[in-house]
C-alpha cells in the first residue's frame, strides 16, 4: 500500500523596505519624504512569488501593522498556492481591514500561478497589453516654481494629475499652465468641504483644461457629491470612498467612476472584481496606485487594459526602485510579457 505523499506547506518571507521620494510628496492631508513598504515573497515546489504593501495611514495601516499582520496571515496559507481564491477567502476572514496586507500575499501568489504556467499576468486576467491606456504623472502640492520643474521633469506624459485641496488651487492651476498645456486631472484626496464652493472651482478648473475630479469632499459626503456631479460637466472618481466590492452600490448615485488600488482593496483578485462591478453599474474605472517600487506598479499594470484610465507612476516618485518591470512610452504603459509580473530584481 503507497502512502499519499503529503504537500509542503506555503512558505512566506517579508522585509520591510524604506522607499526615499525625489521629492517631498505633499497632499491635502500631509508630507511625506520616505516611504516604509514591505515586500512579500511566497515559495512552494521550488517557484517564489514576490508581493508588496504599499500601507497608508488613511485606510488604518502602517508598515509595523503589515508586520504584524504577515505574522498571523502566514499560517493560514496552506499548502496549494494554485487556490488563490480560497486563500483570500481565508485571509479576508482572519483581518477584513488589512488590505495592504492582504494585497502583497495576493500579489505574491499570483507572481507564482503565473511563472508556474509560464504566462504574464496579463493573460491570465484576460487582459490586451495592447490596450494597456496612456498613464498620467502625479504631481504633488507644493511650491509653485517646485511644481512647475516637477512638470519639466514629466515631460513626456499626455495627462498630469495636479494634487489640490489646499486654499491656492487656482494659484497652482494658473501657474501649472504657464508651463504646459497637456489635459489635467485633479485629485482634492477630501480636501474640499463646501460643495458650493467645489461646483465653483470644477467649473473654473474645467476652464483651464481640467478633464476629471477625483474624490472632492470626503468620502462619507455622498449628498455633497451628487450635489456637485449635478452640476459640472466633468466626471467624478471616487478614490477615499471605494475600498471593496460592497462600497461600489451606494456610490453610483454620486460618482461617475472609481478608483481601484489593488492596496486599498486587497490585491489583484479584489481589484478585479472591483472593477467588474463598476462596469455592471456603468461606472468608469481609473486604476491608481500608492507609492510603489515597481513590483507593486507592474502588479496594477496588468490589470489596466480593463480600465478606462490608469495613474500608474508611484515607481517614478522614488530613487532607486530595486525592480525594473512595466515601461512608460510616450505616456503608455508598457506591459511585460515574461512569467508572472515579469519584473526584473529580488530580495
Amino acid at each position: 500500500m503507497t502512502r499519499k505523499r503529503a504537500r509542503s506547506p506555503i512558505r512566506l518571507d517579508w522585509t520591510p523596505i524604506d522607499l526615499k521620494l525625489r521629492h517631498a510628496w505633499t497632499i491635502a492631508r500631509g508630507t511625506s519624504v520616505v516611504k516604509r513598504n514591505v515586500l512579500t515573497r511566497i515559495a512552494h515546489g521550488g517557484i517564489e512569488g514576490l508581493g508588496e504593501a504599499a500601507p497608508n495611514a488613511r485606510y488604518g495601516e502602517d508598515a509595523a501593522s503589515v508586520l504584524r499582520s504577515l505574522e498571523r496571515l502566514a499560517p493560514l496559507l496552506g499548502d496549494d498556492p494554485t487556490r488563490p481564491e480560497e486563500i483570500a477567502v481565508r485571509l479576508e476572514a482572519e483581518l477584513p481591514d488589512r488590505r495592504a496586507a492582504r494585497a502583497s500575499i495576493d500579489i505574491a501568489l499570483y507572481d507564482w500561478i503565473g511563472k508556474q504556467q509560464g504566462v504574464p499576468l496579463h493573460r491570465l486576467f484576460g487582459a490586451d497589453p495592447a490596450r494597456a491606456p496612456l498613464t498620467s504623472m502625479s504631481i504633488g502640492i507644493d511650491d509653485i516654481p517646485v511644481m512647475q520643474e516637477k512638470i519639466r521633469e514629466a515631460a513626456g506624459f499626455k495627462i498630469l494629475k495636479i494634487k489640490v485641496g489646499l486654499d491656492n488651487d487656482r494659484k497652482i492651476l494658473e501657474g501649472i499652465r504657464r508651463v504646459t498645456d497637456v489635459p489635467l486631472y485633479v485629485d482634492a484626496n477630501e480636501g474640499w468641504k463646501d460643495p458650493r464652493s467645489a461646483v465653483e472651482t470644477i467649473r473654473w478648473m474645467q476652464g483651464m483644461g481640467v478633464v476629471l475630479v477625483e474624490q472632492p469632499l470626503p468620502a462619507a459626503d455622498l449628498d455633497g457629491v451628487r450635489f456637485i456631479r449635478d452640476r459640472v460637466d466633468l466626471p467624478i472618481i471616487a478614490d477615499e470612498a471605494a475600498l471593496t466590492v460592497d462600497d461600489i452600490a451606494p456610490l453610483a448615485r454620486a460618482f461617475d467612476g472609481i478608483n481601484v488600488k489593488l492596496q486599498k482593496s486587497g490585491g489583484l483578485l479584489m481589484a478585479r472584481r472591483m472593477i467588474e462591478r463598476a462596469r455592471s453599474l456603468g461606472l468608469k474605472v481609473l486604476l491608481g496606485c500608492m507609492i510603489e517600487t515597481s513590483l507593486g506598479i507592474t502588479a496594477a499594470a496588468h490589470l489596466s487594459p480593463l480600465a478606462d484610465f490608469a495613474d500608474l507612476d508611484g515607481h517614478l516618485l522614488i530613487e532607486d526602485d530595486p525592480f525594473r518591470g512595466v515601461l512608460i512610452r510616450e505616456g503608455r504603459l508598457v506591459l511585460p510579457d515574461g512569467p508572472g509580473l515579469g519584473i526584473l530584481g529580488t530580495w
